[in-house]
């Protein structure tokens, strides 16, 4: 199920997932912009919390250098709205239950118990569909303000 985790250089794997927002996203549909993909643990938690919130406030900042966002977790499309409204999120969040865009993208991770949790990691793909940045096992704090930078100098 899990793969090998995506490397700068690599061709992003395409995502076709429901969502908040948009109904649907397909990353093809996004081509000719970068797109920041950030894959979160699970809705309402803390951490995630904080990380989306950071996302949404620099959010302007990111679609005036041509950038959409998409947040990505295993959890349901209704925690998703529901957590998009508690937040007011203004990108989609996608809902990947099965795992398959988490594991195309190798940000599953074992559980100890079982089963596969998953790897908070961020990609940065550019209008072409390359990956050019990757940001395993984020830290909350900056994380948002450092991916944004990279942007500018992506566009640089």
């Amino acid at each position: 199920m899990a793969h090998k985790p995506l490397s700068e250089g690599d061709r992003a794997p395409e995502i076709d997932l429901p969502a908040t927002r948009e109904g649907r996203v397909r990353l093809s549909g996004l081509r000719g912009q970068p797109v920041v993909i950030y894959f979160y643990p699970k809705d309402s938690t803390p951490g995630c919390t904080r990380e989306g919130q950071a996302f949404r406030d620099l959010y302007p900042r990111f679609r005036e250098r041509g950038a959409e966002v998409l947040g990505i977790s295993r959890d349901r499309l209704k925690s998703h709205e529901r957590f998009a409204a508690k937040n007011e999120l203004p990108f989609p969040l996608l809902a990947d239950p099965d795992g398959q865009a988490c594991a195309a993208y190798g940000v599953l991770k074992p559980r100890p118990l079982g089963g596969a949790g998953l790897r908070r990691t961020t990609f940065v793909v550019d209008s072409q569909g390359k990956v050019r940045h990757v940001h395993p096992r984020v830290k909350v704090a900056g994380h948002a303000e450092a991916v944004l930078e990279q942007l500018r100098a992506l566009a640089g």
